[in-house]
């Protein structure tokens, strides 16, 4: 009886409200909340007034996120960013990752109403959805969307991408390419940490601008380059490791199958390719993220999933691989590294 009475439905409330914390918080980067605090801590007067807010509910605005954790109020009343929020949700600081929260804000918050019918349609709820166009042919097709959605690449990427550059062994190679490169988030950490590393971004020709002015913005255009092609429809370039990150989930079971032999072949004897995503665990019970991202390629793709380490090991000896093993990196993210 003590045990019954003991349960209570505190977490499920908290997690069927939790919609109204995720929607205060995107609301916030995308009204640049943490970035007019870069400069340091504001009154609630001078926030309102400098993001234009209506002052009815401004106060609860702020303190909502105040109790959500991602802001600090001192005693005078002052707004200030927690340690976390200064280094990541500042647009100023080049460790800011809040472009993939700009995308969630403006395009998956709202494809997400349709989990239910997707769930029971198995199609996506996104912009191809009655016969319209497919997620990449309406992100590759506006520039202002691409540009956002390359940004937000580099978001999700950055984290795991520190975390990549620090545990990988690069100092037995020279040279290596980052497939689906996008804006170059990854590329770029990697090849900033260690400099006797040449790398190569490889993605459509359309993202080129964004990239190269991303490299420029770092300083390593001597040693990182943008190779144009479509994965799809040509070889893959050629370097002692391959990287894709982000990408491999995007797809289905055959075009997964596809890529891992395209990198393969790209492989010199003894290459390494590392496939990092929110890599699930093998018993399908602790990585909710990554799960979570899975329900997510049901909403934006027609094929795509996520998938555990010991199905990617799996897929990578199919293709050739005569080794493969999985490095956890950082918070839901995973790498399986398979060597040639």
């Amino acid at each position: 009886m003590d045990d019954a009475r003991a349960v209570t439905p505190e977490g499920i409330m908290q997690l069927g409200w939790g919609f109204w914390g995720s929607k205060a918080l995107l609301s916030a980067v995308e009204l640049g909340v943490f970035t007019q605090l870069g400069g340091g801590p504001k009154s609630l007067e001078e926030l309102t007034r400098s993001l234009k807010l209506h002052p009815r509910a401004a106060r609860d605005f702020f303190d909502a996120l105040v109790a959500l954790g991602v802001l600090n109020r001192d005693a005078a009343g002052a707004y200030a960013n927690t340690a976390e929020t200064a280094l990541y949700l500042d647009r100023a600081k080049p460790s800011y990752v809040g472009g993939i929260l700009e995308m969630a804000n403006k395009r998956l918050y709202r494809f997400w109403d349709g989990l239910t019918e997707a769930l029971q349609t198995g199609l996506p709820q996104n912009e191809a959805k009655d016969g319209g166009e497919d997620l990449f042919a309406v992100i590759y097709s506006d520039p202002e969307i691409l540009e956002s959605f390359l940004r937000g690449m580099t978001g999700v990427s950055l984290p795991a991408a520190h975390a990549m550059a620090a545990l990988f062994p690069w100092t037995e190679v020279k040279s290596f390419v980052d497939v689906g490169c996008a804006q170059g988030g990854a590329t770029v950490a990697i090849a900033r940490a260690h400099p006797h590393l040449t790398g190569a971004g490889f993605d459509l020709p359309v993202v080129q601008p964004v990239f190269d002015a991303y490299v420029k913005e770092n300083s390593l255009q001597d040693r990182v380059r943008f190779a144009a092609g479509d994965f799809f429809a040509d070889p893959m370039p050629t370097a002692d490791v391959i990287i894709m990150g982000h990408i491999l989930h995007d797809w289905d079971l055959a075009q997964k199958r596809g890529l891992l032999a395209k990198a393969y072949a790209a492989l010199p004897a003894g290459g390494r390719l590392i496939v990092y995503d929110a890599i699930i665990d093998d018993a399908r019970r602790q990585n909710a993220f990554g799960l979570l991202m899975s329900l997510n390629m049901l909403i934006e793709t027609n094929g795509g999933f996520d998938y555990t380490g010991a199905d990617c090991i799996g897929w990578m000896k199919e293709a050739g691989f005569r080794d493969a093993k999985v490095q956890p990196l950082v918070g839901p993210d995973s790498m399986v590294i398979g060597t040639k």
